[in-house]
């Protein structure tokens, strides 16, 4: 490993990495927290409380030639695009994950939304072993970070990361009075709108699984969707002139006569379901 290249400031002694692409110099004013700073948009997409901050006196800036200043939107309309969010979510992750191995057997995922700015709402997927494991995962991902405050716990066949099979889960696995744990009196983040006073608030648990053992009692399979081998023909006409065949092996006749007036209906509406999707220039 090579060492890392460092230059000295030009208004103090601190050594910094010799390729920065800014250093801002200067230092802190010896009051403490006596500057009211705010107020201002936050993550979670409302205005945060006016504050006193620390005072930093500039006393410098530095930069390469070619300086790049990246920086990330907080607040807005669109909560869950910002890049900040997206950062917090992946530190969410890999935390609850950690977390999640050490008191469950098979976590399959972990998904932090990032609408809810990317740790409030937290979601589990997993493969219980044995009673009792989503619980476990509920109050590992409470522990993990004191910002989340809820978590929802989901069987393996839920597709954590769709809004539509997350919905699916808590409509027709979960029971409030059996599943739903709430813990109050818990650490929060202050930024939380919902608290009205102080930093403790409550957190709560979903667990949108099966009961342990009991998934197998209802019929969960789904039919594939209907498919057509058969050969396609690239227009309506090309289809009706072997209409016979194709009128045959739609409705089950197996070569019984039947009178064109009587099938006329089902025979368009075959024919149409064969012309290709690749339909040439000029047929309609």
């Amino acid at each position: 490993m090579r060492p890392l290249p460092v230059v000295k400031c030009v208004t103090n002694d601190i050594r910094v990495p010799a390729d920065a692409e800014w250093v801002l110099e200067g230092y802190f004013d010896a009051r403490g927290h006596v500057e009211p700073e705010g107020p201002y948009g936050e993550f979670l997409g409302y205005y945060g409380a006016l504050k006193r901050n620390p005072v930093f006196h500039l006393t410098a800036i530095t930069r390469r030639r070619d300086a790049l200043f990246q920086t990330s939107s907080i607040g807005g309309r669109a909560p869950e695009l910002h890049r900040h969010r997206a950062a917090q979510r992946v530190r969410t992750r890999i935390d609850d994950l950690a977390r999640a191995r050490n008191c469950i057997r098979e976590p399959i995922a972990v998904y932090a939304t990032t609408s809810s700015g990317g740790m409030f709402n937290v979601r589990v997927a997993l493969r219980q072993r044995v009673p009792g494991e989503a619980r476990n995962a509920i109050v590992a991902c409470l522990g993990a970070l004191a910002n989340i405050k809820n978590v929802f716990v989901v069987d393996a066949d839920i597709d954590i990361f769709s809004d539509a099979q997350m919905d699916w889960a808590m409509a027709t696995r979960f029971q409030p009075d059996r599943d739903l744990i709430v813990l109050a009196g818990m650490r929060t983040l202050p930024l939380d709108p919902s608290l009205t006073s102080g930093r403790v608030g409550a957190k709560a648990g979903f667990d949108l699984t099966w009961p342990f053992g009991t998934a197998e009692r209802l019929e969960r399979a789904c039919p594939s969707h209907p498919r057509f081998d058969d050969k396609r023909f690239s227009s309506v006409e090309a289809a009706l002139a072997g209409w016979r065949k194709i009128l045959c092996r739609a409705d089950g006749c197996r070569g019984q006569s039947r009178r064109p007036r009587d099938c006329a209906p089902r025979l368009i509406g075959c024919a149409r379901r064969q012309v290709s999707i690749a339909t040439p220039k000029g047929v309609t």
